[in-house]
């Protein structure tokens, strides 16, 4: 039996944050304090702790992650906006979402919402010039 490192279903607190990008521009140096500082605040991430305290995060955590990073770090949301947007998934599992592609980001989809967003705030401007 040919032993995969890539068969795994579960991911290291490294591998998660490379895979995210979460990355210290300045030193190269991982950012695995990032990723241990959401798993406080949010409690959709629930990663298994295995010996020597060793976190493994499952493909359901990796997507809840990715998710969190893009609405905190492309969309600009706050800790607590990120909260009220996962806590209002309870009537769907994470699970289901997950298969729609809700928690996977594509580029074209990300430049569509910067666009909607760019033309809402030229329109929000505008109408502040009335008041």
């Amino acid at each position: 039996m040919i032993n995969n490192k890539n068969s795994n279903p579960y991911k290291t607190i490294g591998q998660v944050a490379r895979e995210l990008n979460l990355i210290d521009k300045k030193t190269g140096n991982l950012q695995t304090h990032t990723i241990r500082y959401w798993e406080t605040q949010f409690k959709q991430i629930k990663p298994s702790v295995r010996a020597g305290n060793r976190r493994y995060y499952s493909e359901k955590d990796f997507e809840i992650l990715n998710y969190i990073k893009f609405l905190l770090k492309e969309k600009g949301l706050t800790i607590n906006g990120v909260k009220k947007i996962l806590d209002n998934t309870k009537s769907r599992s994470i699970d289901d979402d997950a298969n729609l592609g809700v928690y996977r980001t594509s580029l074209k989809n990300s430049e569509i919402i910067k666009d909607k967003v760019k033309n809402i705030s030229k329109i929000i401007k505008e109408l502040k010039k009335y008041k």
